[in-house]
């Protein structure tokens, strides 16, 4: 059992309070997944030649020094940081022992080991702008706690995925994936999820014909939420196992593994609620 949110801004106004309203939707999903948490904030900023690199280490390291070796500027959170600079820098951060748990040019990803509410505390969230987030609170099942099985997992620019149940046949394909050069970080599940659809959309496929090819490959129960710079979308498997929960105004969309979660944001008394129909695709596009 796991807890999803994820809130997609329609109206610029309220994008200075995203990171607030992401914060006091994933601590309302605290019972869901009370072993680790994590989100993904998308904010405007960087042109087509620079990238945002969101890093972690398991030792101590001075971001600063290495941020200027590798012409790039840190904003720090402890063993954790965000490097802002040249967009091909990944393999040689991934070189020096860091971990890099998302890039792109509009995205950043923190996640940690403990409650969602200390975790968006360390990393600020609650004064964080942006006009897309997504976020998840884990309940270990198969695996270890840890940071490498935290969610959101983001294998390929700009793309986040989160995942709340699990997949029968993720082995399978992750064989077939590592078969075409795909590396694996984690053994969680999800990182084979998000790696197939990224896979799909390099290969020219939009998100949401590239999460229509992991249906039919991928089996399990899931609710499964995807976002990119300009989208976001969910599925939910053929049984509509694990819940969800949308709601759409002329301000926002957001998701929501329970309504708890959606009750806080402004004027959702005005909002349409649904749950998602099982198997449906549901993708929202920002306004341009």
């Amino acid at each position: 059992m796991c807890g999803i949110v994820g809130l997609l801004i329609l109206d610029r106004d309220l994008e200075p309070q995203l990171g607030e309203l992401l914060a006091a939707m994933l601590v309302q999903m605290t019972e869901r997944g009370p072993d680790s948490a994590g989100v993904a904030v998308y904010s405007d900023g960087l042109p087509e030649d620079r990238s945002k690199y969101s890093c972690r280490t398991d030792d101590d390291v001075d971001w600063a020094s290495l941020a200027a070796e590798v012409g790039a500027t840190p904003t720090t959170y402890g063993r954790a940081a965000v490097l802002t600079g040249p967009a091909d820098l990944r393999h040689e951060l991934e070189a020096r022992g860091v971990r890099v748990i998302s890039s792109g040019r509009d995205l950043e990803v923190f996640k940690g080991v403990g409650l969602p509410v200390d975790i968006t505390k360390d990393f600020g969230l609650p004064a964080r702008e942006g006009y897309l987030g997504v976020g998840h609170t884990r309940m270990a099942t198969e695996s270890a706690v840890t940071m490498d099985g935290s969610h959101p997992f983001s294998t390929h620019d700009d793309l986040c995925v989160v995942h709340n149940g699990a997949f029968s046949n993720y082995f399978s394909v992750r064989r077939d994936l590592e078969r075409e050069g795909e590396r694996f970080l984690t053994e969680n599940d999800t990182e084979v999820a998000a790696r197939l659809i990224g896979r799909e959309m390099d290969q020219g496929r939009d998100l949401g014909d590239a999460i229509r090819v992991l249906q039919k490959e991928m089996d399990g129960f899931y609710t499964l939420v995807c976002a990119t710079r300009d989208q976001m979308a969910v599925v939910r498997d053929e049984f509509g196992c694990k819940p969800a929960m949308v709601a759409v105004s002329d301000r926002y969309v957001a998701v929501a593994s329970e309504f708890r979660a959606l009750a806080i944001l402004p004027g959702i008394e005005n909002a349409e609620v649904f749950e998602p129909t099982p198997t449906e695709l549901y993708l929202w596009e920002r306004p341009g």
